[in-house]
């Protein structure tokens, strides 16, 4: 039940936002829920995670290297760029650097399953990269930013240790203890996060309400073309440096699906009420460009493409 309830978590980010425009009053109120939401979603990733996941790291490095390398130097140069292209306000392009600069999403992990993709890598770059994320996020922000926006730096560092790194700790030591009993209930977590990151998106749509009308074409547009720099770079880019088509898959859509509940809280507590639009659209866009491209890649089996390489 579990499992086909999560198979239409893009139906559910949508019609969440659709509402949520409609009718926005009942969740203005809802603003001070996002950070408890993100650490939940958090916490439910670290019961999912084992030493075993840690381990994969070590047996991988040079493929998690590039992609993690491709997750902070693609990600958040896209964002710039697209930014100054569509030429967005400072609100809205710092907005779309936090889901440039943050770290891989967990959705990220599935979707690579679906695509046939090497989960194990999939799995190691969400680890590290939310990991490095509490460095990195705000310095991107900065690097990038800075001149243009006051980006709070210290306080953004400590908002992700407390939203990312002490729930995911949390969530791996019980797993420790509870090894079995999460891997029983572990399509409910799924579930317990979807509804997470559904209920932030429709929050987040609700506090922007007003300027969806006016904004909302050309911030789709921009996050559109984000999550396909991301998709596609990812995959080309990989390939270029000789990863073989299962990890590349894993790659493109890992660096294409950002955390953006992560790239929301920050907004919502930092920065104006339009930082977060782009974030909260991402979510419900990287979940379907994802699901297309999984159910695409599904179709097209890598083992041929990676014996011939392997043989070469």
């Amino acid at each position: 039940m579990f499992e086909q309830i999560n198979r239409f978590f893009p139906l559910w980010a949508l019609g969440a936002a659709l509402l949520a425009a409609l009718f926005p009053d009942s969740l203005v109120s809802l603003k001070d829920w996002v950070p408890p939401l993100l650490a939940l979603i958090m916490f439910t990733m670290g019961l999912t995670l084992s030493r075993h996941d840690f381990a994969r790291v070590a047996r991988a490095p040079r493929a998690v290297m590039i992609g993690i390398a491709l997750q902070y130097l693609l990600m958040p140069a896209a964002a710039f760029g697209i930014s100054r292209l569509l030429g967005l306000s400072p609100e809205l392009a710092v907005g779309m650097m936090l889901v440039g600069a943050t770290s891989g999403g967990t959705a990220s992990n599935v979707m690579t399953w679906l695509a046939g993709g090497n989960v194990a890598l999939s799995i190691s770059m969400t680890l590290i990269s939310t990991l490095l994320s509490i460095v990195m996020t705000p310095l991107l922000v900065w690097i990038w930013m800075g001149a243009s926006i006051d980006v709070p730096v210290g306080g953004m560092l400590w908002s992700i240790a407390k939203l990312v790194i002490a729930p995911i700790a949390l969530g791996s030591l019980v797993n420790h203890f509870l090894a079995g009993t999460i891997r029983r209930i572990e399509p409910a977590l799924a579930t317990v996060a979807m509804a997470a990151i559904v209920m932030i998106i429709a929050i987040v749509v609700a506090l922007n309400a007003g300027r969806l009308a006016s904004l909302g074409p050309v911030i789709a547009l921009a996050v559109v073309l984000h999550n396909a720099c991301g998709l596609i770079g990812g995959f080309w880019l990989s390939r270029l440096a000789g990863l073989n088509a299962r990890d590349c898959r894993a790659v493109a859509i890992e660096v294409g699906m950002q955390n953006s509940g992560l790239a929301v809280s920050l907004a919502t507590n930092f920065f104006p009420a339009a930082a977060a639009l782009p974030g909260a659209l991402f979510s419900v866009w990287h979940n379907i460009s994802g699901s297309i491209l999984a159910g695409y890649w599904k179709r097209r089996p890598t083992a041929a493409t990676d014996e011939a390489q392997n043989a070469s």
